[in-house]
């Protein structure tokens, strides 16, 4: 599953963690991105020594086996993590996903945790650029998956995507217990507070958020992106 920050992506781990059949891995390469730009995020230095920073060893991983003897593996993505240089050919093994948000909604979340995103921050460009080189060598378009439509129906549409990617619906996957996961990577610390309240999907958002004038060139900048891959979605 491949989605910038703040797009609904972890509650959509703990929908597959529920499952019961399924393996799943925060973020693989969170560490290695850090690492080898040297950005300063927040607890950046715990998480480069908590997890692997070899982003080779991470792909290799990312191919299998599966862990703990499940028989799905759910891999939750950054796409800004991707850099020029990481191994992306473990991607050819593995049913990609993108999964979107509208980019206001995003710029409001993510800068409540970290001020001043830019656009390589939120990943918009970067999944974008990951659609079509996965569409280059599948031949076709990769799924998408908005989260105003899962937030919308939850059961429908994980309904579709089950059946999308060859794999049966359980309504499992609507709850999960509240508070953190021993799959979160450390960083859950820092920015998931609000879903580790939560104990399963939240209602359909409202109004796209009031932001200040930089955050709207931010989302105009980012807006082309979300709004081709939004065109493809699963509906």
């Amino acid at each position: 599953m491949w989605s910038g920050p703040r797009n609904l992506s972890t509650a959509m781990m703990y929908a597959f963690a529920a499952r019961g059949d399924c393996a799943v891995w925060d973020e693989p390469f969170y560490a290695a991105y850090l690492k080898k730009t040297g950005l300063d995020h927040p607890m950046r230095d715990e998480i480069i020594a908590t997890h692997q920073a070899d982003p080779a060893r991470v792909a290799a991983a990312c191919r299998g086996p599966i862990p703990q003897e499940q028989s799905l593996f759910y891999q939750k993505h950054m796409t800004l993590h991707m850099i020029p240089g990481f191994d992306r050919s473990f991607m050819r093994d593995c049913t990609n996903v993108f999964l979107i948000r509208h980019p206001a909604r995003v710029v409001a979340s993510y800068a409540k945790k970290r001020e001043g995103p830019t656009l390589m921050d939120i990943g918009f460009v970067q999944q974008a650029e990951l659609f079509d080189e996965v569409a280059g060598w599948l031949g076709r378009a990769p799924l998408v998956i908005d989260s105003a439509d899962i937030r919308a129906d939850p059961a429908a549409s994980l309904t579709r995507l089950c059946a999308a990617i060859g794999i049966p619906y359980t309504d499992r996957m609507l709850h999960w217990p509240a508070g953190p996961k021993p799959f979160d990577g450390v960083w859950a610390a820092h920015w998931y507070n609000a879903v580790h309240a939560s104990t399963g999907f939240e209602d359909p958002e409202g109004c796209l958020p009031d932001l200040p004038a930089d955050y709207r060139r931010l989302v105009d900048q980012a807006m082309p992106y979300y709004e081709r891959l939004a065109a493809l979605r699963l509906a």
